[in-house]
């Protein structure tokens, strides 16, 4: 699980509540953007949404308006390495890296090193989950069923497998497994940062220079969208069934706010 937290136990963890009413996200596309810049920015909103939680925090839960985030982007090469991970699975030197363009962030999340890049889509849900379900494993499982229920649309059946996180394509051998979204969050006053990976037209061959999520397994691989229909995918096309998806997962509105 690729979950970091600084405010509930795994007993805590475990408690379900789920408040009633449709709640409105707001949606942005923010394009191409650096990795320190979308940081900074979705760690605003973030800090909005638990200072508003903390003025508040008379009232019931969902009882007054949350401004809820979905944020959509797309980075330069970049590795990012959570809390859990190890710099072991970082397989270039700092010189590599400026060679290649390739940025380097160890942050907040949980979780081990993965690859940010061109023709990935990356998903930036800042949600308070008081105003869902306090569910940190449901709201991971939501993730992967916005992303598992996005593939089917091309006809790929995708799928969760038991200890790993992410969304996964199994082999035709039964046994090999590809993974094609990683997901990796962190979760303060039950308000969540961070997000997805979706590799939709990504240039694999960056990921030959990590450990892809520390999973060091042969019959594990990493795949994109693209490599699984065997063409380019339009970006946009996958980001509009990727809004619907999440909007009947969370049950919510989405609000394009530009």
């Amino acid at each position: 699980m690729l979950v970091s937290s600084s405010v509930f136990s795994a007993k805590q963890a475990s408690h379900i509540s789920v408040v009633t009413g449709m709640q409105t996200v707001q949606f942005q596309d923010i394009g191409q953007m650096d990795y320190a810049a979308a940081w900074d920015f979705q760690t605003v909103l973030h800090r909005n949404l638990v200072d508003k939680k903390l003025n508040n925090k008379h009232l019931p839960p969902g009882s007054y308006p949350q401004e809820h985030q979905l944020l959509l982007v797309e980075h330069p090469p970049v590795y990012t390495l959570g809390k859990s991970g190890s710099m072991d699975h970082l397989l270039l030197s700092e010189e590599e890296m400026t060679q290649r363009g390739i940025q380097f962030f160890p942050i907040n999340r949980g979780g081990d090193i993965t690859f940010h890049g061109p023709g990935q889509i990356v998903g930036y849900p800042i949600l308070d989950l008081d105003c869902f379900f306090t569910d940190v494993h449901r709201y991971v499982r939501s993730i992967e069923e916005i992303m598992i229920r996005t593939l089917a649309e091309y006809d790929i059946e995708a799928m969760r497998i038991p200890d790993y996180t992410g969304v996964w394509i199994a082999g035709k051998d039964g046994v090999s497994f590809r993974k094609i979204c990683a997901i990796g969050v962190h979760l303060s006053r039950w308000v969540t940062l961070h997000g997805w990976a979706f590799n939709v037209n990504t240039p694999l061959e960056y990921f030959d220079y990590i450990v892809p999520c520390g999973i060091n397994d042969a019959d594990k691989s990493v795949t994109s969208l693209a490599k699984e229909l065997g063409r380019p995918v339009d970006m946009q096309e996958v980001k509009n069934k990727i809004k619907r998806h999440f909007a009947e997962v969370f049950e919510c509105d989405l609000l394009d706010i530009g």
